[in-house]
């Protein structure tokens, strides 16, 4: 079903756990399947730590983008770096502005917590995002790596067959 866009006007606000709803959908969207009740459950503890913020958008009253934030310490400096864990904007939405906002509410966010140092990290396949980050000063410095561990239980029972 294909939705139409009314107004290009927006803003950004804080999340909300009545959100969660919304934020599952457009996770969804971003290629990672995530239930209303998962997203719930997520929220709970992300809204309940100050070490994360979260963005969202709104658009004559319909959530169109959100970002997630992370503030954490690290082996490499003596201070602490932030991370965006996610930006994601409503399919019907995108190209109008909204990505660089919240990343600019992001940047609020961190100065606000003085932090000097953002990461982000954006899949292989998503040559427009590289595209955009870059434009907004992000510089490639690596490249990510990700394994899939499975459970313990499952490692011992493959043993011992």
């Amino acid at each position: 079903m294909k939705r139409e866009v009314r107004s290009t006007s927006f803003s950004i606000r804080r999340a909300k756990k009545n959100d969660a709803a919304a934020v599952a959908d457009l996770l969804t969207q971003l290629g990672y399947p995530t239930s209303a009740k998962e997203m719930s459950k997520r929220f709970m503890s992300i809204l309940a730590d100050r070490n994360f913020g979260t963005f969202i958008a709104v658009s004559d009253g319909r959530i169109c983008g959100m970002i997630g934030l992370n503030i954490c310490r690290s082996y490499e400096h003596n201070d602490r770096g932030g991370r965006i864990l996610a930006l994601v904007i409503d399919r019907n939405f995108r190209r109008l502005g909204i990505a660089r906002s919240l990343i600019e509410r992001a940047e609020e966010f961190f100065r606000e917590n003085k932090i000097n140092r953002v990461a982000v990290n954006t899949h292989l396949k998503r040559k427009d995002a590289h595209k955009f980050y870059a434009a907004l000063g992000f510089t490639r410095n690596g490249f990510r790596f990700v394994k899939e561990l499975s459970s313990r239980r499952a490692s011992r029972n493959r043993a011992r067959d």
